[in-house]
């Protein structure tokens, strides 16, 4: 051969490596023109007219503001043309998550973060949305009405919600759009319009991921527009060379590519090059290899294994996989994926499988089989929005993993109710997350009983408890270690569950009684909260408009150590009784007073400039 030949095959790779580290490095605008260029190029013939839809319905979502029996604050909003926009501001008709800013990852209720967990992983809730008609998506349009820039990934699935017969081939996701959390620095209506990718599969099933840590408060939503044609469009050569450019970016890659496929070719491949060389590798001790491998995500270890035999057997080892975060993976997920993992989890201790296995992705045998296997030594088990859960893989879940202290159940509204009676078997909870689920009262009587070392407990939105108050008086005779409690639109519970709490758990740190009500200040019963429960660090008390001056002296006098508090809506508190609460509770850090029509616009600006430290949320309604 030639000696010219290889010559050039060197300047060819090294130019490919030059264009690539500099696709890596390229600005965000460059990406951006990229994807303009990109929809610019696009070629439709005159009868492929452009489809404009609203979405139909709302199938999934991870948490909602609103009430599970209303539609004020509620995704469902989201179905069908706005209710709002143009308008900006506050309005009950829109679509509104639970939380926003970073208060929920400050108070005693968190739960520590996962260990490698990607960096392009940074969705916090979710929304699907189906519409009409199958299209190839063209634009995705999000109408914000208030406090925009929480929409950070858009993506779309392959399967069809609305087809009569199952898909030919497994269903996909792929994204269409996603960008990191930013700031946006107004609160007013705006019409998001992302520039997105364009996929070569129909779909009207379309999914929002957001992201609230840096929002002043909640985002609303009003509507969702898809843009697209019912013909494939046929892209130009210019446009499938910016598109191929793009996707040899290894991080463009890893955000874009869903496919179940990939992910379970990495898992898998145990295919090792040819005369394998340890090099350095070999003269380190083994805990200082296991130490600096601890620092890659579960792509980066598959994709090391294959290097040599050392790191192979690194890569392999089960203390790798005691923490094993999988919800960043969801769209990839499925029985193949944890089969081959399976081997590896043997002493996995904390496992995360929320938002994973919809749609069929993982069967209730395949999770049945992984836990047999990997659950004897799980202490932690975050399942929120897994779809595939039923009564069977509760009750597994009772019998593999006896030494279960935490387990996430969080918007499993699919979870028929006599699936909880088996969480009463796990007596060694310490934390239970049932919000949105379909728990019954007898079944949590039960789950109070057995599980007296209970020290946090979400009952946020569990509409089919019948009567708080004795579900109250449980927790105060049994769980004696309660440091925190959701009790989020709990619809009945009265002064009298209220009293029984504050007696039987003096070392509640945190409580949530947003929109409870059945409460009433003129019995007593928050001030009373304030005397006997001197640890409280967060207490909201949102929309009770009962609230009054004496319950915010109460609190100013005996739980100083108060960081958040919540009066949205009371019209029965005034400035004085706010400044001796800010007075004393040095370490308030969030004071929300939307809606109290005692606190106007000029206290707020005079409590900003005496107590900086202090976020003083108060929300309006244009």
């Amino acid at each position: 051969m030639s000696p010219v030949f290889p010559m050039l095959t060197v300047l060819t790779m090294f130019y490919y490596l030059c264009l690539r580290r500099r696709a890596r490095t390229a600005a965000r605008g460059e990406m951006m023109n990229s994807h303009r260029a990109i929809e610019s190029n696009s070629r439709t013939s005159p009868l492929n007219a452009e489809v404009v839809q609203y979405a139909k319905e709302v199938v999934d979502f991870s948490s909602h503001y609103g009430s599970e029996n209303s539609m004020s604050y509620t995704m469902l909003n989201l179905a069908g043309v706005p209710n709002v926009f143009p308008n900006s501001g506050d309005f009950t008709q829109t679509a509104v998550f639970r939380t926003y800013g970073t208060w929920w990852d400050q108070c005693p209720s968190a739960s520590l973060p996962f260990k490698r967990t990607p960096p392009n992983f940074q969705s916090q809730d979710f929304v699907e949305l189906t519409f009409e008609q199958q299209v190839y998506p063209t634009a995705v349009h999000v109408l914000e009405t208030y406090h925009p820039g929480a929409v950070i990934r858009i993506l779309a699935c392959s399967a069809n919600p609305y087809s009569p017969s199952p898909p030919a081939e497994v269903s996909r996701w792929e994204i269409l759009w996603s960008e990191r959390p930013t700031k946006v620095n107004a609160s007013q209506a705006r019409q998001f319009k992302p520039c997105i990718k364009q996929i070569n599969f129909p779909t009207n099933l379309i999914r929002l991921e957001v992201n609230s840590s840096l929002l002043d408060y909640y985002t609303e939503l009003d509507a969702v527009v898809l843009h697209g044609m019912k013909d494939k469009p046929v892209l130009s050569l210019k446009t499938s060379l910016i598109d191929m450019n793009d996707l040899e970016d290894d991080d463009f890659e890893e955000n874009n590519d869903c496919g179940m496929d990939s992910l379970n070719k990495k898992l898998s491949s145990t295919t090792l090059g040819e005369e394998p060389n340890n090099g350095y590798f070999d003269k380190l001790p083994y805990e200082l290899i296991q130490l600096i491998l601890n620092h890659l995500t579960l792509p980066d270890l598959c994709r090391l294994a294959q290097t040599c035999k050392l790191l192979n057997q690194h890569c392999y080892d089960p203390l790798q996989y005691i923490y094993l975060n999988l919800q960043p993976y969801w769209a990839k997920l499925n029985d193949t994926s944890l089969e081959f993992l399976q081997a590896r989890c043997t002493l996995v201790q904390w496992l995360n499988l929320s938002w994973t296995g919809n749609r069929g992705f993982i069967s209730v045998a395949g999770f049945s089989r992984f836990l047999k296997v990997c659950g004897s030594e799980l202490v932690r088990l975050e399942l929120s929005c897994s779809h595939f859960l039923n009564e069977t893989c509760l009750e597994i879940i009772s019998e593999m993993c006896p030494h279960l202290q935490e387990l996430n159940l969080s918007s499993c509204d699919k979870l028929p109710p006599p699936a909880f009676n088996h969480i009463a078997k796990l007596c060694g909870l310490k934390r239970l997350v049932l919000y949105r689920t379909k728990i019954e009262q007898t079944a949590l009587l039960s789950i109070l009983n057995f599980c007296s070392e209970l020290q946090h407990l979400s009952l946020g939105s569990c509409v089919m408890i019948e009567d708080y108050d004795v579900i109250a008086s449980m927790i105060g005779a049994k769980c004696k270690k309660l440091r925190t409690l959701d009790l989020w639109r709990c619809k009945n519970i009265t002064e009298n569950g209220i009293a029984e709490l504050a007696s039987g758990c003096p070392l509640l740190e945190e409580l949530d009684l947003g929109w409870c009500p059945t409460l009433q200040s003129s019995t007593g019963c928050f001030a009373k909260l304030a005397r006997q429960l001197p640890n409280l660090q967060k207490l909201f008390l949102t929309a009770n408009r009962s609230v009054c001056d004496t319950d915010i002296e109460e609190l100013a006098c005996n739980c100083t150590r108060l960081r958040q508090l919540d009066i949205l809506g009371t019209r029965m508190v005034s400035p004085v009784s706010l400044r001796k609460l800010l007075e004393s509770c040095k370490d308030l850090s969030l004071l929300d007073v939307s809606f109290c029509s005692q606190i106007d616009n000029r206290t707020v600006l005079e409590f900003n400039g005496s107590f900086p430290n202090v976020f003083i949320k108060k929300s309006f309604t244009q």
